[in-house]
């Protein structure tokens, strides 16, 4: 009947929160780790100070014809 419909409904929800708030914790202690690793290795995450162009990215196109 209806009452089990909204059994099955609210478990559902709950159960959901559940498993979306577990993996927003997961997600969120990799993020901890990775900063607090960056952050005592700074030497490992230096940005260069000049920015690369488009062509010194790519390879030199040719043509197979």
């Amino acid at each position: 009947g209806i009452h089990r419909q909204i059994l099955l409904a609210t478990l559902g929800c709950f159960v959901g929160y559940q498993l979306v708030k577990r993996t927003e914790y997961m997600h969120a202690k990799v993020d901890r780790e990775l900063f607090e690793y960056i952050r005592h290795h700074p030497v490992d995450f230096n940005s260069s100070t000049e920015k690369k162009r488009i062509g010194q990215l790519l390879e030199d196109f040719h043509p197979i014809r």
